[in-house]
Formats: structure tokens, sequence, C-alpha cells
């Protein structure tokens, strides 16, 4: 009995967390959806009762196809490990086509476009999140107009300031903020409903469809603004490893979910009485008292939603950095207890310049709106087409079955993403010019890398025939183990070259080593280190990664001992290439594409701190390399 409730103890704190980080964005969706739609938007539907039903039983239906069904019931399934989020994916989907290219190259393509899909809804949530909550101030007093714009810059520098103290303190009071943010949309829309009980027909699917064939055009362009209602879907997905499946379907079925649906009926119904609070239904859905206390609130929930979508950020780039996507940066860890927490000035100083440039560019939520809606429909479709290779090449599912479930997301998908193209000539180009930009520098990179490991692989002596060589000749050993990292475990690494040519010595141990990526979140320990003895006192040495472990050379060559290699921490030294870079045209890549490539690597962070070696045992060896 005492382990049950001790489980079930469990599972309502992982649920009232999982409240806190993962419905962040979905949730704060209410303040500007309906505002949206008929008030402020680039096409606003025309207020009659007939729309305003079509309106709410499109955004009813949108939550339950959409995340009800789609992420909750089935992608949600599809995990890596426990993991999600489209890196996750990726590597799902990549995962049983290894040995076609052609294949491999274009799910890669996909998973990278909806990186960067990821990375511009990142920008956008942010921005329109808070700039919406404080907008309330408006309404509660129109003379405070002129501080909208100061007071969200302020609140989202300090956000964003934050960052690099670590969430878990702030974390704390996620769930519980959550938990009455979305208690207070559930009674305000109570409150709403009961002025006018009848919008409850508005459930009924059917009037979704008579909307689309009364007002086929005017629906269609209305897709534009619904698809806010949803925006925010992938999270569940994207945060399925922090608290598993089960807190998360809980909290959307419970709570969330009816939440949602109560507050949007309610604004539906305030509209309907009153049609002059088209302007910001959310907060006149409130009594006068309440506006300055909902205004907190709601700028609170903007924060966390904020907050969510940036440590997202976070472990997306993470994830894409170990996967060979990104160059390194600097990550450093805000928690002692929680590996998850972690921190990327880079990342996060280039999100924070980015959502200010959008908040002053656009400078209302309204306008911001129009931005809103590619990135995140372009993410769902990719996810679908991800998720169907998944179901049919992982799962075993037949090509009918996968067809039919896929014919069905994707329908949905693309009615609102090209309702979203509507958008484009007013503020839709956004996202877009954000995501042509980062999956530039994405596949620069990685091709710029694979191109550059080709090259210095062919330049490489085979490690074998040197081995033997040494035999032949031997040059004075001396006492002490070094360690030449490589990415090329069969040849010879040019540090080593270059310290022989130079030295004229070798160490007593010679250990070749190379790190390697998986596509599987976490590597066991038992698995993480792998020693082949060589001839002549060599080893050869590779070390394990997941895309979510944190790597650690030093701590992780410990695990040597158990295999036969004893690694004195005092006695070893790192030795480490140091590539410099010449381009020259070829065409193989573009001549500006391997200036931008140069630039990426020369801005990469150091091996040494990468993988937290000693820095006083780090001996780096320089060469130019012409590609």
């Amino acid at each position: 009995m005492s382990s049950a409730s001790g489980s079930n103890t469990k599972r309502s704190a992982l649920t009232l967390a999982a409240l806190g980080v993962v419905f962040g964005d979905i949730g704060t969706s209410p303040l500007y959806t309906l505002k949206e739609v008929f008030s402020v938007g680039v096409h606003p539907v025309p207020l009659t009762e007939i729309n305003m039903f079509g309106i709410l039983s499109l955004i009813v239906w949108a939550l339950i196809l959409v995340v009800s069904i789609k992420y909750v019931a089935f992608i949600m399934r599809a995990d890596n490990r426990g993991e999600g989020g489209i890196m996750a994916l990726l590597a799902l989907a990549s995962r049983n086509v290894a040995d076609d290219a052609r294949k491999q190259r274009n799910i890669m393509l996909l998973g990278i476009l909806g990186a960067c899909m990821f990375y511009a809804d990142g920008i956008i949530t942010p921005a329109i999140s808070v700039l919406s909550a404080v907008e309330g101030l408006e309404v509660a007093a129109p003379i405070l107009h002129p501080l909208i714009l100061p007071i969200t810059l302020v609140v989202l520098f300090l956000l964003f300031w934050a960052q690099s103290k670590g969430t878990a303190l702030v974390g704390a009071f996620f769930g519980p903020i959550m938990l009455l943010w979305f208690s207070t949309l559930a009674i305000l829309g109570i409150n709403g409903i009961m002025q006018y009980p009848t919008i409850l027909n508005a459930l009924n699917p059917v009037y979704a469809i008579h909307f689309f064939q009364l007002s086929p055009w005017i629906a269609f362009v209305a897709l534009g603004a619904v698809v806010l209602a949803v925006t925010g879907a992938e999270a569940l997905y994207a945060d399925m490893g922090h608290f598993g499946r089960s807190p998360i379907r809980l909290a959307w079925f419970g709570f969330v979910l009816p939440a949602l649906i109560l507050n949007y009926f309610g604004q539906g119904a305030l509209i309907l009485k009153n049609p002059e609070t088209v302007k910001n239904p959310f907060y006149l859905l409130a009594p006068e008292w309440m506006l300055f206390p909902l205004i907190i609130l709601a700028t609170m929930a903007a924060v966390i939603a904020s907050q969510a979508v940036i440590t997202g950020a976070f472990s997306v780039s993470r994830q894409a950095l170990q996967l060979g996507f990104l160059p390194r940066m600097h990550v450093s860890h805000t928690s002692e207890s929680q590996q998850g927490q972690i921190y990327m000035p880079r990342v996060n100083w280039g999100l924070m310049l980015a959502v200010m440039v959008l908040v002053i560019g656009f400078g209302s939520s309204g306008d911001l709106a129009a931005a809103y809606g590619i990135a995140v429909t372009g993410d769902m479709i990719i996810t679908t087409l991800l998720a169907g290779i998944v179901f049919h090449n992982l799962w075993g599912w037949s090509k009918l079955r996968t067809g039919a479930l896929i014919a069905i997301f994707l329908t949905v998908d693309i009615a609102f993403f090209s309702a979203n193209v509507l958008k484009i000539p007013d503020g839709g180009w956004v996202p877009l010019i954000i995501g042509v930009i980062i999956f530039t520098l994405m596949i620069t990179w990685k091709t710029g890398r694979n191109m550059l490991y080709k090259h210095l692989k062919n330049e490489a002596m085979a490690l074998d025939p040197f081995i033997e060589a040494i035999s032949a000749h031997p040059p004075a050993r001396v006492s002490g183990t070094a360690l030449f990292m490589t990415p090329n475990p069969e040849g010879v690494p040019h540090a080593m070259l270059h310290n022989l040519k130079h030295n004229k010595v070798l160490h007593e141990k010679v250990v070749i080593l190379t790190v390697k990526f998986l596509d599987f979140p976490r590597i066991p320990v038992e698995d993480r280190v792998t020693v082949e003895v060589l001839p002549h006192e060599f080893y050869r040495v590779t070390v394990h990664y997941g895309f979510k472990d944190e790597p650690d050379l030093p701590r992780d060559l410990a695990l040597c001992a158990e295999k036969g290699l004893e690694l004195e921490a005092m006695d070893t030294s790192y030795f480490i290439g140091k590539e410099i870079l010449i381009a020259h045209e070829s065409s193989e890549m573009a001549y500006w594409r391997k200036k931008i490539f140069i630039g990426l690597f020369r801005s990469a962070e150091t091996i040494t701190n990468q993988f937290k070696l000693p820095p006083n045992r780090v001996v780096e060896l320089g060469t130019q390399v012409t590609f």
C-alpha cells in the first residue's frame, strides 16, 4: 500500500512539474488567439454568431486532433530511450537507413529544417507571450500604453539574464503558478459561459464544417489565427524525457485541455454578448478589480512559457552540437543534481537579441501574431513526416496503415501551414528568414566538417604500418602516457607526427583516442569505453557518448583501468591537433560557404573545455589545412 502511495505521490509531483514546464506556451495562447481572429488579425473574421461558433468549434477540434490525438496519443510513443523532441525523432528515423545514403541525407535535411523551425518559434514565443501579457495594462489604464514596450523589454532582459543562474529555484514555483493560471482560465471561462450558455453548442464539430460550407475562404484564412491555439504542442513531445508520458497525459487531459476550452468559450460568450470586448476579450473577461493581479499572473505565465522555450533551445542546441550539426559551444551546468539543466551563453544572448529586435520591430502582439504560425506549422509537418518513417521502418506498420494515419495528420498540418502562407507579406517572412539563416549555418557546418574529416583522413598515414616502422627504427621513449585525440582511429594523428618530428621522442604509452557521439540519448557506463591493445605499448581507445550525455574525458578514461589500461592522471598528457584552415575554390562546396565554415570553426569552443581536459596537461600542435 505504501509503495502504491509513494508511486502516486511521485506521479502527482511530476504532473505538477509538467504543468509548470510543458504547458506554458499553449497555456498562454488564450491571451491573443480570439483577439487575433476577430479584431487585430491580418485578415479579421467578421463578427457574427455563426462565425464565432465555427471558430470555437475549430479551436476545440484543433486541440483534440493536433494535441490530443497526434502528439499525445501517437507521436509521444516514438521515444528514443525515453527522450523526445525533433533531434530524438531524427535519430530514430535515421536508424534503419544507414545503408542508404540518399534516404539518410533526406531525413537529415528534414530533421535540420525542423530544428530551424523550432528555433524560429523559440524566438517569437517569448516576444508575443510577454508582450500580450503586458498589453493588459492598456485595458486597466489606457494612459499606461507608452510603458508597454519598455516594460516588455525589461521583463525579457531579466528573463535572459537569469538563465545563467539556473532554473532550479524558479522552477520550484512554476508548477503552482501554472496551476493557479489554468484554474483562473477555467473560472473566468465558466463566468463568461454562464452569461451565454448556448455557446457550448460549438463543441459540436458540425459548426466547424458548417463554417467552411458557408464561408470557405474566410474559414480557410481564419486557420492562420486558429493555429495559435495549438502552438506549444511540440513541447509535450520535446519535454517527454524530463517527465515521462503518463504525467504529461494526465496534466493535459485532466486539467489543461478543459481549462483552455472553458476559457476560449468564455471569451466567445463575452464577445457575442458585448461585441466591443473583441479588442481584448481575455482581460475584459475579468472583473475590473482583478485586472492588475491578472496582468501580473499573465506576465508570470508568459515568462514561464518563454522559459520552457529557452530551455528547449538549449537542449536542442546541445543535441545538435553533439550530433555534429553545430560547432562546439560552451555548455555550463546550473544544477549539481539535474543533468538536463544547462546554460549556453551564445544561444542565450543570441535569442535575447533576436527577441528584442522582434518586440521593437513589431511593437504589438497583434502584429507579431502575423509572424507566428509559419514556424509552428512547418515544424508540425516535419514532425509528421519523420514520425511516419518511424511508424513504418521501426514499428513495422504496413504502408497502408502508416499512410492512412499520416495522411490525416498531414491534411490538418498542411491546411494550417497553407493558411499561414497568406501572412508572409505581413510578418510571416520573419521566421522563414530566421529558419533559412540557421539552416544554412547548420548544413554548412555539417558539410564542411565532413569535408575536413575526409581531407585529413586521406592525408593521414595508416596506423598499423606506422607502428611496425616504429618497431624497426625505435625513437627514444620517455616515461608517461601521451593521449592523441583524433576522429580517425585508423590513422596516425597529425599531432603525433609533429611531436615525433620536432621532439624526436615518443611516450612510454601512446593512446590513440577517439570520441564518438551516437544517436542514442545516453550510453550506459559499462559501454562507455572500449580499449584495443596494439603492439609496442600503443592503445586504441574509443569513448562513446549519447547526444544527451555530458562529456568528461578524465572521468571516463578512468574506466580504462577495468579493461587493462592504467592511466595515471598526473602522468598523462593530451596532444591535440589545431588546424588552421585556408579556403580555396573547388566544386565540393561554394567558396562563400567555406568562408562561413572557417568562421564557425575559429569561433568553436576549445576541445579542452568541451571535454573537461586539465588545461595544464594539454599540448596543442598546429597545422595549416587547405580545403
